[in-house]
């Protein structure tokens, strides 16, 4: 696929795209100075609890508690509800104090305990989740290995298999957001969030991107032993920020489309080429700066506002194109005076959010 862009004949729209790159600068996302240190207390588990305070009478039946590990006992109270069973717990019952006489535990606390003399006893029950900490999302690897591998390893069902982007690009192409809502809902034999009610939406997404993104075993041993990322510069379309190199590109779609006069993969990115005039494909490219590996999980959005036309926000798709992944997606762009573009880009490994403000405008 070739372009002139900016004056640059025949040139691979990969290499087009890594030239037209802008700064991006880092916004770091800090926690407030002035939280409570309440909030920042880690529960502890239901094991812990009982441990701590419950086994003094539920490991041995004293006083009339119900011991940890007769079904019998416990078949009864089940019946009840953990709701039911934490507001005894809570208030006290017979010669139980409240709070199973330690005050210092949180109901999410009460609530594990619970649940956790209940599953010893026969039960099944789930442990409940802090209602104050704020969980990491599990990584897109994580979710994959622990639910989607057991169809999509094999391409049981007619699942795309990890890795088989022949298989996955005729869906990435409907749009990410179109194959996450779909996961996310079902479709076919693939029940909800894959049979796994506890996937976050943002998990869900990072586990799509993954088994996107996931390369040949060949192709891994390569990057590994001669990682490769875009050279280093010092011109003002290209910065390091963070640890992190980013490249931003803008292509004309007349351009694209003129290369691309045929249905192919390219062609028919982000639902197809846009009609009309004044069309932009606006693309970036993110590398690791210490091991030049491309960073294939992040969720990156760009608005792009000019005085005349006024703004649009648009969240970028993962594209792959001879084996390079980047993310990009089609904007209207027809004034010649400079836009105001802001890219921001996520990453489920933290909180931190990389932000870019920038100007652009057409030669």
């Amino acid at each position: 696929m070739t372009h002139t862009i900016r004056g640059a004949t025949s040139v691979s729209v990969d290499r087009a795209l890594r030239r037209l790159v802008v700064p991006v600068i880092v916004a770091l996302s800090m926690v407030a100075a002035g939280e409570d240190a309440s909030a920042q207390k880690v529960e502890r588990s239901g094991k812990e609890v009982v441990e701590t305070s419950c086994f003094a009478c539920h490991g041995s039946g004293a006083n009339g508690a119900p011991r940890i590990g007769d079904k019998q006992a416990w078949a009864k109270r089940t019946t009840q509800g953990l709701t039911s069973l934490t507001a005894s717990a809570l208030k006290g019952i017979r010669q139980m104090p409240p709070h199973g006489g330690n005050p210092g535990l949180t109901d999410t606390e009460i609530e594990r305990a619970i649940t956790y003399m209940v599953n010893q006893s026969g039960g099944n029950w789930t442990e409940p989740i802090s209602r104050t900490a704020q969980l990491p999302d599990r990584t897109g690897e994580q979710i994959v290995q622990a639910r989607c591998i057991k169809c999509h390893e094999t391409g049981e069902g007619g699942a795309p298999k990890i890795g088989d982007r022949t298989a996955w690009i005729p869906r990435i192409k409907q749009g990410l957001d179109v194959v996450v809502r779909s996961a996310i809902k079902g479709h076919g034999g693939m029940p909800a969030r894959g049979g796994q009610a506890d996937i976050t939406d943002t998990e869900m997404r990072s586990a799509v991107i993954y088994m996107f993104n996931k390369g040949s075993a060949a192709a891994a041993n390569v990057a590994t032993a001669t990682p490769v990322g875009p050279p280093s510069r010092s011109d003002d379309l290209h910065k390091v920020v963070g640890g992190t190199s980013i490249d931003l590109g803008v292509v004309a779609a007349d351009t694209i489309r003129a290369a691309h006069p045929q249905p192919d993969a390219e062609s028919t990115m982000h639902g197809g080429i846009p009609s009309g005039k004044g069309y932009y494909h606006v693309n970036v490219s993110l590398h690791d700066v210490v091991t030049h590996a491309e960073i294939k999980d992040a969720e990156v959005e760009v608005s792009i506002a000019n005085p005349s036309t006024g703004s649009e926000t648009k969240k970028l798709e993962p594209m792959a194109i001879r084996n390079t992944l980047s993310y990009g997606n089609y904007f209207r762009m027809p004034a010649k005076d400079p836009y105001s573009i802001t890219v921001q880009i996520r990453r489920p490994s933290g909180p931190q959010v990389i932000e870019a403000k920038f100007a652009f405008r057409h030669d």
